[in-house]
């Protein structure tokens, strides 16, 4: 099973940016979901074996996914962050098949995913 392993989240004012890492412990498809309590998990952004990307409406345009192939690592940067951003943030893998990953077309369903972080906690005060 692959391990999954975020970091980089904290607390930060309305307008300012973090960046996300999660490392994998072997290669992997990626995405980042979010989470409030009482509510269900959220896409944000995924990312394929080639690079192609995609991100739920909310984030568009503010977040970039990236990822490092050579260390097995995924990325996410968000900047211009909202109060309505505050969440738990959670990495996700999947294996590859044939060199496809969730996420080409749309942004994937948490139900693709078979592999989970702990989640890093952001949270952006007003």
């Amino acid at each position: 099973a692959v391990q999954l392993q975020e970091s980089g989240g904290g607390s930060v004012q309305s307008g300012g940016s973090l960046r996300l890492s999660c490392s994998a412990s072997e290669y992997t498809c990626f995405g980042w979901f979010r989470q409030v309590p009482g509510k269900q998990r959220e896409g944000v952004a995924a990312i394929v074996v080639d690079g192609t990307t995609s991100y739920g409406e909310s984030v568009e345009g503010r977040f970039t996914i990236s990822r490092d192939n050579l260390e097995n690592k995924v990325y996410l940067q968000m900047n211009d962050l909202k109060p309505e951003d505050t969440a738990m943030y959670y990495c996700a893998g999947e294996d590859v098949f044939g060199g496809m990953c969730p996420g080409r077309w749309h942004i994937p369903d948490p139900e693709d995913y078979t592999y989970w972080g702990q989640g890093t906690q952001v949270t952006v005060s007003s």
